[in-house]
């Protein structure tokens, strides 16, 4: 079995980014992390509604702020990456004119919200972590529905978060400088399973 590494990918990043436009017109997210290619599902209703729940939380908080639902972003430092967050949390208008892929360096924070899939553990958990501490992505929260619980990774350091806490729902979160915003997750007791 041959072993898939940042040495070794699956295919170029310009053979990725040409796969990548096409699977989005069937409806499929694709992206392009450790030299692996990893398929996203389609986000479901409960999906849509946390997002949109975070959304309204950094817009009251946060107003000169905006929260980019599924912005490509490209990934770690020392490696061809790409990833689709579920969101990028960004001063105004850092997107503009970047297109589909744009440079990580405004982002604030990630978002991911885990979905039922058997690569959740491995894209969300392990892969994404890694990812975006290697951008230097100050904040990256996961809110994981699997363990009804949102787990805060911040202070990169060395291609990894310093810190990572995890509240289950009701608790409230805190997300740290540069973000400052604080959530109170009771709501997301309404999409637990």
């Amino acid at each position: 079995m041959a072993v898939m590494t940042t040495d070794r990918p699956q295919m170029t990043l310009e053979a990725f980014e040409a796969i990548a436009i096409t699977a989005e017109r069937e409806d499929v997210t694709l992206e392009f992390i450790n030299g692996r290619v990893g398929v996203k599902p389609v986000p479901d209703g409960d999906h849509g509604e946390i997002i949109m729940w975070l959304l309204e939380r950094c817009l009251q908080q946060r107003p000169d702020l905006r929260l980019h639902p599924e912005q490509g972003l490209r990934v770690e430092t020392y490696r061809s990456g790409l990833a689709r967050p579920d969101g990028s949390l960004v001063p105004r208008r850092t997107f503009a004119g970047q297109g589909e892929w744009s440079d990580p360096s405004g982002v604030l924070m990630v978002v991911e919200i885990t979905s039922f899939d058997p690569d959740t553990d491995r894209r969300d958990r392990v892969e994404k972590p890694v990812a975006y501490a290697q951008s230097a992505i100050p904040v990256y929260l996961l809110v994981d529905r699997d363990a009804d619980a949102i787990t805060v990774h911040s202070e990169p350091e060395d291609g990894r978060y310093r810190s990572v806490v995890t509240l289950s729902y009701g608790h409230t979160v805190v997300l740290p400088e540069p973000v400052n915003i604080t959530l109170d997750t009771d709501e997301l007791k309404d999409f637990a399973r």
